[in-house]
């Protein structure tokens, strides 16, 4: 550690950790919110408040309720009154605080400190690290990241409700589906009958979209992406970690345009394709649509910028692309457990952000031959169990008359989307076909038939 940090003493306000341990002592309630909000012993900076604050937890668990006399008690049994200061030191901490009202911001204020000083120990640890001769840069910089996502993922708050709060929420929701009388609770596909089983992409699932290479994933994503963000209005976010922004953008004016994508990329448009060109990119500059091109993305720089993103920009849904290609901080493990970190971190951050989180998934080579099943999905069981609702594309083989060949170019291709798993409703399957110069699904007609190509 630098000098000047060895000669300054680490973060901390005693003033406020006494404020905290008043409030915990004179009011009950606050024990409650200290909890809700993981406020832990460590979090003090004096020995004698750790020692306090150990002990009203102790209390607590005990179902005793927490004040001078039952703390001071419960420090004698623990062979800690003299540490924590003394009786008189406890009973001076109720004498110190204008309201217990406040808890929640004298224990923001404490855990801001402790989060502080326990940046500056990982400060001083990478101080060491970097003159260990043994570990190179990148295995450094992998241990930092993991001290830091650590970190973030310790400093997350839980809420803790009764069932009585928790079912009159569920009400009003129920209450407000009602109303609805069957009409999307969640964010719209953009495929009403994908919708209907459904009833839109909801807030804290996990969604998977899997398919082998060159499906048609990447443009379903784009298809319900472009929807929700140019026709919803909703703001989203699309992390690229396989195509280039250009790429991804120029897709969407192809699809959304019904421009052929070929004619985009030559640059050889007619006056009509061009006239579609610009109204599409009035649309595209008005929506709320975020592109995160990022190769090589590593799963806590996912993290980080889902999370800014989401306090910047309010981003109501994420779709990743995909999710083979999120990298892990830890080479030593295998693969297949670092899917499975990736899948659960995944899972838990559309929780905490309280978004759909749609993640697209490459399947096993046996998917090519066969109906995709949940057995298909590559890398990592634990993507079958973490996630809420699993999307697969399989093509449909087209029905030939015998020894006839179809003729001419195959503009559009039935694809079956297989609702394979919803942990909260039906699966079933809905009926695609996917336009290949546009890269466009559309819904098949349901009087239409497989094999009848144009």
């Amino acid at each position: 550690m630098p000098q000047s940090f060895r000669d300054k003493t680490p973060p901390h306000d005693d003033d406020l950790e006494q404020a905290a341990l008043g409030s915990l002592l004179a009011d009950y309630e606050a024990v409650k919110t200290a909890i809700q909000m993981h406020l832990r012993p460590f979090d003090f900076y004096s020995r004698a408040n750790i020692a306090i604050y150990e002990a009203i937890m102790a209390l607590d668990s005990k179902n005793v309720r927490p004040d001078i006399q039952t703390v001071v008690q419960e420090l004698k049994q623990l062979g800690k009154l003299d540490e924590a200061g003394g009786a008189s030191y406890v009973s001076s901490l109720t004498t110190i605080i204008p309201s217990s009202a406040n808890i929640e911001y004298y224990a923001q204020m404490v855990k801001n400190y402790s989060l502080k000083r326990s940046l500056l120990k990982a400060a001083s640890k990478i101080g060491v690290s970097v003159y260990d001769e043994s570990k190179d840069s990148s295995e450094l910089l992998e241990e930092v990241q993991q001290d830091i996502f650590d970190l973030s993922d310790d400093n997350q708050f839980f809420t803790a409700r009764s069932i009585r709060d928790i079912l009159g929420e569920t009400i009003e929701i129920l209450d407000s589906a009602m109303r609805l009388k069957g009409a999307i609770t969640g964010i719209s596909s953009g495929f009403e009958e994908l919708d209907q089983f459904t009833s839109g992409f909801q807030r804290d699932e996990f969604i998977i979209i899997g398919a082998r290479p060159s499906v048609g994933k990447t443009a379903l994503a784009l298809n319900m992406a472009s929807h929700i963000a140019f026709h919803q209005k909703v703001p989203t976010a699309f992390f690229s970690l396989e195509m280039s922004d250009i790429a991804l953008v120029q897709r969407l004016i192809s699809s959304e345009g019904m421009i052929r994508a070929q004619n985009l990329r030559k640059g050889v448009l007619s006056s009509d394709e061009y006239g579609k060109v610009v109204n599409v990119m009035s649309i595209i500059d008005a929506a709320p649509f975020h592109i995160i091109d990022m190769p090589n993305m590593k799963l806590l720089d996912l993290r980080a910028q889902a999370r800014k993103m989401k306090a910047q920009q309010d981003i109501k849904i994420i779709f990743i692309d995909y999710m083979g290609l999120i990298g892990h901080e830890s080479n030593s493990m295998a693969r297949y457990e670092q899917i499975s970190e990736i899948s659960r971190s995944l899972k838990s951050l559309a929780r905490e952000l309280h978004i759909p989180i749609v993640a697209l998934c490459q399947l096993t080579r046996d998917a090519q031959s066969e109906t995709p099943t949940l057995a298909h999905l590559r890398d990592s069981g634990s993507i079958e169990q973490d996630a809420d609702l699993v999307l697969f594309l399989n093509r449909v083989q087209q029905k030939k008359k015998k020894d006839e060949e179809v003729q001419g170019p195959i503009n559009a291709i039935p694809t079956d989307l297989i609702i394979a798993k919803q942990r909260n409703g039906p699966i079933g399957v809905v009926k695609l076909e996917l336009i290949t110069k546009y890269a466009k699904f559309t819904p098949l007609s349901k009087d239409d038939k497989y094999g009848n190509i144009s």
